[in-house]
């Protein structure tokens, strides 16, 4: 093999995508060999568990959604804050279309993905429109959304008794695997296509590189930024009816919290706080890491004599965002301080005396 094509190896194996993949391979084998026990009747119980796995697909696929909603966001330089509140409005709204308005499932089911889309529109508006910030915009959808979920029920109603019909979506398997993770490959195959293999996912990084740049380019930025925010209220409407039928209730406070899992599944996955960079299989790939986290922890001996998995996890997933926007930011730092020694170590010009 000549020496170009043992640098473009060198270079596939140092990717940021496969160096998480060889991180998950091996966070994957600690909580199989540390998490994983066998009871009093020999029987295998733990993280190694096939019932174990499937758990981790099927707990995981609500924050999956939700990164991917983000990662167009963030490849634009955005950023959506509200995504978790959005998610728990739309369930409210979803369990209100029908128990109290008595309407068909898949009736109730497209008017939450019309409200979700209606959030992601407001989102866009504001920040498109008026040319408001997506952090300050997003910071307060994101009290807002959670606002009117809490004043539609009150603080204290919960809608329950779905049919088992719409139950069967997120906690029974269909084809040996949990439902609602052949939802969570469909719409991540479709996200991957729109951002890798489209004009549109091309202009997200464009954006994010330059907006100014872009729209002297002739792209139509404020309608390209637009839809990224609309199609992330979407899929956060889409994980609400998910969540709803893995739970089997709609409840005000869904959704909590999600909004910081997702977009450290986002950043980790490579996908720079800053735009212009990252891709989906990085995404899904952070998505993994969290969710094996997640679940090895409550696996953990230790971890379950102190009844602290929740706590451990959070504390852990904001180390993992911290570290991963670091990482981000170092690289450029590096070049920048290279540069800078290698312009100080040229000599300088000697000054021209007249003869």
């Amino acid at each position: 093999m000549n020496d170009s094509g043992t640098r473009d190896w060198k270079s596939l194996l140092l990717r940021h995508e496969m160096l998480l993949l060889y991180v998950l391979v091996a966070e994957w084998l600690f909580f199989y060999f540390a998490g994983t026990t066998t009871n009093r009747r020999g029987v295998i119980v733990g993280f190694g568990t096939v019932d174990r796995q499937f758990d981790i697909l099927r707990h995981s696929c609500e924050i999956g959604l939700l990164a991917l909603a983000l990662t167009p966001v963030i490849l634009t330089a955005g950023i959506d804050l509200s995504v978790g509140s959005l998610l728990g409005l739309c369930a409210i709204l979803f369990g209100k279309f029908w128990h109290d308005a008595g309407m068909a499932i898949p009736v109730a089911a497209a008017l939450a993905l019309a409200c979700g889309a209606l959030g992601g529109a407001l989102n866009a508006t504001l920040i498109t429109a008026l040319r408001l910030p997506p952090l300050i915009v997003t910071l307060g959808t994101y009290s807002l959304f959670r606002g009117l979920a809490e004043a539609i029920t009150r603080g204290a109603i919960t809608y329950t008794d779905f049919p088992a019909g719409f139950l069967f979506v997120g906690q029974e398997r269909w084809l040996g695997l949990p439902t609602q993770a052949w939802i969570f490959f469909l719409v991540a195959s479709g996200v991957w296509v729109l951002v890798h293999r489209t004009t549109f996912g091309r202009s997200f990084r464009a954006i994010g590189f330059a907006p100014e740049g872009a729209r002297y380019a002739g792209l139509p930025v404020e309608r390209r930024l637009a839809l990224a925010y609309v199609l992330a209220g979407l899929i956060a409407a889409l994980a609400a009816i998910i969540y709803t039928a893995r739970l089997g209730q709609a409840k005000a406070d869904a959704g909590t919290g999600y909004e910081l899992f997702a977009i450290t599944a986002v950043v980790l996955g490579g996908t720079s706080i800053f735009g212009g960079t990252g891709s989906v299989h990085g995404t899904l790939l952070g998505v993994a890491a969290i969710a094996v986290l997640k679940n090895g922890l409550a696996c953990l001996p230790v971890v379950m004599r102190m009844n602290a998995a929740e706590e451990m996890s959070g504390l852990l997933t904001g180390a993992l965002l911290l570290l991963a926007l670091t990482g981000s930011v170092l690289p450029r730092l590096w070049s920048q301080w290279r540069a800078h020694r290698s312009a100080a170590a040229l000599p300088s010009p000697k000054p021209h005396t007249p003869t």
